[in-house]
């Protein structure tokens, strides 16, 4: 079985990327939030965590830039959701589930 050093190698440098984006603490919590409730708004996000509006604010916007989150709006109401598959496997053998 022959393997493509360098498509591996960029490869590899992509996945420890996204590792890094959501290995802080608070991150995986409002990660694992999401993946329970399917979205959440800012609000439900901070009582769950018990840090500050602008601490979630500040974590989902790099979620968001790595595209592991996406926002919906719904009137005046901003939803959260994971949108990567690789996050949510990750998050499900991580919480064996």
């Amino acid at each position: 079985m022959d393997i493509d050093i360098d498509k591996t190698r960029v490869l590899l440098e992509e996945k420890a990327e996204l590792l890094r984006t959501i290995s802080h603490p608070v991150r995986l919590c409002i990660l694992t939030k999401l993946l329970y409730e399917g979205s959440s708004n800012v609000t439900g996000l901070q009582n769950c965590l018990d840090v500050p509006q602008s601490t979630v604010s500040q974590h989902l916007s790099k979620l968001r830039s790595a595209g592991v989150v996406k926002k919906t709006r719904n009137g005046l109401e901003i939803n959260y959701r994971v949108v990567n598959d690789d996050v949510t496997k990750i998050l499900k053998i991580l919480l064996n589930k």
